[in-house]
Parts: C-alpha cells; structure tokens; sequence
C-alpha cells in the first residue's frame, strides 16, 4: 500500500472482548493485545455490560499492545498516526456528564427485556411495527437503542431524575469512549458516528440527523443525543490519563460497517460476519433500498464530512458463535470452542437433527419472538449430531438472509462476478473453522471467499483513521488486488436435491420456534 512510514492503531471493542491492534502503513497488525469482559445475565433473556469494566479493558488493550509493538522494536510512541474504533452496535449507555458514571449497567444489542414495550408501540402506532421504518429503515424491535434507551427512562429512577436535571447523556459504546477519551467530565467530547446512529432507530437515514418526529413521538429529548460525524475525520485528541495522549480518534464505525470496509465492500459485494452473532451486508451504493423480504436498510459507511455515503442491506443474526458458547459453557459438551470442528466432523451428517438458536426471538428475516429447539433427536443422536446441527444453524440462518438479499436487489446477476459466482465474502474470529465454511458453501451452492485476515472489523476501522489522516488513499483500499490473492475458496460439495431437502426441513424446525416466548417456567 502507498503511504509513509508510521502506525494506524485500531479499538475494536466487541460483544464479549476487547482489542486493541496497530498496524503498519502495508495494512500487516505488529501487535495486538485482547481482554474479555463479564458477561451479566440478570434475569431471563437480559443481558448486560459494566462500561467502566470496558473502559479499564481499553486502557489495558492499549498499553499492553503497545508495550509489544515496542519490545518488538517498533517506534509506536514516535509513528502512531491516528487510532480508529469499532464497537458492537445498538449496546445502550445512558451516564452522568457530571460524575462520569454510568447510572445503570449497558443494555446490550441482544437483551430481550424490551418485548412488552415493543408489543406496547406495535399496538399504539399507526405503522405498528413498521412505523418508523420509512426514516430510520428499521422495525420496531428489541434489537434496537431506542427501546432500550426507553425502557431505562420508564424504569431507572437515576436515568429519570439525570434527565430531568439535564446532568444524564445517551450513547452506545462508541460514544461511551470517546468522550472518556477526550477528557469525560471535563469537556469529553458526545459523539457517535453515522453508522451507529443508524442502528438507534432515531436516526433519519436520508438526512444523517436526529429524526424529530420519531423523538416526539418516543418521548426522548434530543439534548441527551450526541452529536453525529461521518466515519472518517479527525473527531478529537486522546486525553491525559490514557496510554497514548495526544493522538487523534480519526475513525469510528459500529462493527459490521468496519468489516465491510476492512472487506472493501463497494456496491453489489457482500460479507458476512461470524461473531457472537452473524452479520450480513450488502453494499446498495448512495441509494437506500427498502427491503420486502425482511431485512433492514442501513449504512455502509460514509468515508469524510463530504463523502458520499454508502447505503447497505442488513440481515442480523442474533445468536452465531454464541451457540457454540453455549454447548461450551451451559451444557459442557466442549471445553473450548475450537473442539466443535473435531467433534461435528465425526459425523458425516446431523443425523436428521435440526438446532434453530432462537434464545432470544429470531432477528432477520423473520424477526419473531421464538425460543430455541432442537428437532429430529432419536436414541442414535449423540454430541457430534448436536454439534453438528449447531454449525448448520449458523449456516442456514445466513442462507435466509441472503436469499432475502437477491430478492430485495433485484436479478442476482448483478451480484455476480465476471465468472458468474456470487461470492460471500467471511470474516469474523469463527471462520477459522474450515467445516464451517464448507456448510456455509454446501447449503448457499456458491463459494465462500475467506482472506488471509478473518478480523476485517479491526482492519477497517484502522482503515478510516488512516483515510482521515491521509495515511492511506481511498484507492489503496478499494483497488489493491493484493488482498484477495491468497484468500481460501470454499465451493460448494452438495448436491442439490439434498440441499433443497435440507433447506425444506430447516424452514420446518424454524417453524417450530414460533409462540414459544410465553412458554411457562
């Protein structure tokens, strides 16, 4: 890649962990250094962060990253450039601008404990669930900030008191960062970008502002709302008290938009991501596209102040990797989530069993609330079915999306290469499983191209600092071939007539999940 000598550092702070990763002006990380964070689950279907606890794994990342890059003869101190950051999306932080605390724990993207407020506006609006979905692309649902954001107002008396006093402020993780990275309670800087806005449901997507009619209509007060940039300018320097003071925060996306761009998504390409949960994209261009088929109309990102911005559709999924850490953790089928490649690839098939991961409801492009089950289970099924099974959800799960995704784009051919293949673009830590990836092409019938760097998240908010600060050109990027030179290709192996036998019986154990989230304890 063209661009001088230094460093671009990148916080990627996601769903169960922190990172904090430099990289080189060839895009290659010299060093990296990661931190889990607790997992709270306080009551059924609730799930949540302590922010301070992020915050401290910040710090840490960072001088410990640093400290390698140096023990390994880098001049980080002297080259750091910039830093850019990404954060798992939609998580809700409501604090005190006085004190700098937080006045209840994060909600996290996947807590469920706003089905009855969400059930409460689907029978109270005009739209019903779809009422806000010509501004902001998005349902009303339990994935999104503003229901968590209002469950906090209806039921944190500290969260009521902050607001009326004018002392409480809203942001999700991103935001929560960087103003207690420019300075917290003295001058902190409240701000998030355009693609985190975007997941808030707030956001009005032609405009890139605070929607007013949807805050009237909530009820939220738009002097606790920070204010919005795109995703890549020089948003503020690091404060005293940090590891690296001085620098400049030039980036910031929520997750999935990083790792479009860390993928070098332009218009018509794909990826997905296998975290916690999996996340699929589709670059749309500078034209938002409503879907029909049940998926969400979001950003891809917006690269300067005055760039264009780029538009993409959204499948979400809400439980991917978490599944495998729930055979680990819950039922100790494995120890450690690397064993489930070993153990399902025992067996040649599921044996006819069907896992639908529905802990909390089903995301796109069903977006229903649903329990998890597990079908098809006789004396013969043993772990390596089960484990089995839980890859193919994984799998199947992204199938649906996709599927939705050629009919809202309308003809595939215009997601093809010049072979004529649609390509799906991986990345994300759990495509380091070859079997995974070969279901993946197994069930879709099209090549799954994994690069050499499955953590693209990271990359591509390094990606935005850089473009900031002119460490790196957009053609750098968007051009480079070198990427994809040594990416692996996955085909697919399966024939057809069983995959449409598979896919018929998925669709069925899918069913089987509906009406289920009343089920007595």
């Amino acid at each position: 890649m063209a661009g001088e000598n230094g460093f671009i550092g990148s916080i990627d702070q996601g769903t169960t962990s922190t990172r904090f990763i430099i990289y080189d002006h060839d895009a290659r990380a010299v060093a990296s250094h990661q931190v889990e964070f607790t997992q709270f689950y306080p009551e059924a279907g609730w799930v949540e962060h302590d922010p301070m606890e992020i915050l401290e794994s910040v710090k840490v990342c960072i001088a410990k990253a640093i400290d390698k890059a140096t023990a390994d003869g880098h001049n980080v101190d002297g080259g750091l450039k910039a830093i850019g950051l990404t954060d798992q999306r939609e998580t809700t932080v409501v604090w005190s601008k006085s004190t700098g605390l937080p006045l209840h724990k994060a909600i996290v993207w996947m807590d469920a404990r706003t089905s009855s407020i969400c059930r409460r506006l689907e029978k109270e609006l005009s739209g019903g669930r779809s009422h806000f979905v010509e501004s902001c692309g998005l349902p009303v649902s339990t994935y999104f900030s503003a229901m968590k954001l209002l469950w906090l107002i209806e039921n944190v008396d500290a969260v009521k008191d902050g607001i009326k006093k004018g002392d409480a402020i809203f942001g999700t993780i991103d935001t929560w960062l960087i103003w207690n990275m420019t300075g917290g309670s003295s001058g902190g800087l409240h701000v998030t970008d355009v693609t985190n806005a975007s997941r808030t449901m707030l956001m009005n997507l032609k405009s890139l502002s605070w929607d007013e009619d949807t805050l009237k209509t909530l009820g939220i007060p738009a002097e606790i709302l920070p204010k919005i940039v795109s995703n890549s300018e020089v948003i503020g320097e690091i404060c005293k008290g940090w590891p690296i003071p001085g620098i400049k925060i030039a980036g910031c996306l929520g997750d999935q938009h990083a790792a479009m761009l860390g993928q070098a998504c332009k218009k018509g390409e794909a990826k997905s991501t296998y975290g916690t949960g999996a996340f699929i994209l589709l670059n749309t261009g500078d034209v938002p596209i409503k879907s029909g088929h049940g998926l969400l109309t979001t950003l891809s990102y917006k690269l300067g102040p005055q760039a264009k911005t780029n538009y993409a559709l959204e499948g979400s999924i809400a439980i991917a990797g978490a599944a495998v850490q729930w055979l680990r953790d819950s039922l100790g089928i494995i120890k450690s989530a690397s064993e489930i490649e070993d153990l399902a690839a025992m067996v040649e098939s599921t044996g006819g069993v069907y896992f639908v991961p529905a802990f909390n409801g089903l995301f796109a492009p069903w977006w229903r609330d649903a329990r998890g089950v597990c079908i098809g289970i006789t004396r013969f099924t043993n772990k390596s079915h089960i484990a089995r099974a839980v890859l193919e959800s994984m799998c199947f799960q992204v199938k649906d999306v996709l599927d939705s995704m050629n009919k809202d784009a309308g003809e595939k051919g215009s997601l093809d290469n010049e072979k004529g293949e649609f390509l799906l673009r991986v990345d994300g830590g759990a495509t380091a499983n070859n079997l995974l990836m070969q279901i993946q092409a197994d069930l879709m019938g099209t090549p799954v191209v994994r690069p050499v760097d499955i953590e693209t998240t990271a990359l591509g908010a390094a990606y935005a600092a850089g473009l900031a600060v002119e460490f790196w050109k957009e053609e750098d990027i968007f051009e480079s071939g070198e990427k994809s030179k040594n990416s692996k290709v996955f085909r697919p192996a399966m024939e057809e007539a069983t995959r449409k036998k598979k896919v018929e019986s998925w669709c069925k154990a899918v069913e089987r999940t509906f009406d289920l989230a009343d089920l007595s304890l």
